[in-house]
């Protein structure tokens, strides 16, 4: 087996703490984003609504829309994410496969799996 690959297999079981705050990050940002988004979007179509004014009344409307696509697009990033790690996940190597499997697990589901890898690598 090569050296370069040796080094590479315990690699994200030694990071799977950085990978977990990674996959709380995206947690937290799949949640609050979205609703920040629309909150802020109904206030200024309420605010435009109470103006009486037709056209800033369909300007909030185009921009409430924007904002609601906004946040289906950051809410299915980390599907996302995930699906480009299933692609990569096709090692050929039985251990960088399962090291690679820590790291999928860390990002999508930091509550999960990786907990105990999280914990290990914090000692």
């Amino acid at each position: 087996m090569n050296l370069f690959l040796t080094g590479a297999i315990d690699f994200c079981k030694g990071t799977a703490n950085i990978w977990q705050i990674v996959g709380y990050v995206l947690l937290v940002f799949k949640i609050i984003i979205p609703i920040l988004l629309i909150v802020f979007g109904m206030l200024d179509l309420g605010k435009a609504v109470t103006a009486s004014k037709p056209d800033e009344i369909k300007k909030s409307v185009t921009g409430l829309a924007y904002r609601a696509v906004a946040g289906v697009v950051i809410f299915l990033i980390p599907t996302i994410v995930g699906l480009i790690m299933g692609f990569v996940s096709d090692f050929s190597t039985s251990g960088a496969k399962d090291d690679f499997e820590i790291c999928r697990s860390c990002i999508t589901r930091p509550n999960g799996d990786c907990s105990g890898y999280a914990s290990d690598a914090w000692k």
